[in-house]
């Protein structure tokens, strides 16, 4: 039989080489200032592409119709949709007048496609 016998033996961790350099506080916000810069320069940079191009778009003919009570973008587009897709003509009603909902008011005026037959 064999006995297990736990004995402390400390063994010290070796030493390790002090740096000379050492950050004090105002040095470690320096290097953090530092490093936020470069990270925003950088960020700028390459957010700051020019997306345009050098072709000019082409105008969509539109008309300026007042929105009735009860009337609906759906309703709308229906009226206008060129290839009975309702759901193109409502995006591009919504481009067309920079809406954020589908929801109208009464009296309001939008810019709608022509219809070209």
């Amino acid at each position: 039989m064999s006995t297990l016998s736990l004995s402390p033996v400390f063994t010290p961790a070796p030493a390790r080489a002090r740096s000379s350099v050492r950050l004090t506080r105002r040095g470690r916000l320096v290097v953090f200032l530092t490093a936020l810069v470069v990270t925003l320069v950088v960020a700028v940079a390459l957010a700051g592409g020019a997306v345009g191009t050098d072709s000019a778009g082409e105008q969509v003919p539109t008309e300026t119709i007042t929105v009735a009570p009860g009337d609906t973008l759906w309703d709308i587009a229906s009226g206008v949709a060129v290839d009975g897709d309702v759901r193109d003509a409502m995006t591009q009603i919504e481009r067309l007048n920079a809406l954020e909902s589908a929801s109208l008011s009464a009296g309001q005026k939008l810019r709608v496609p022509v219809v070209t037959d």
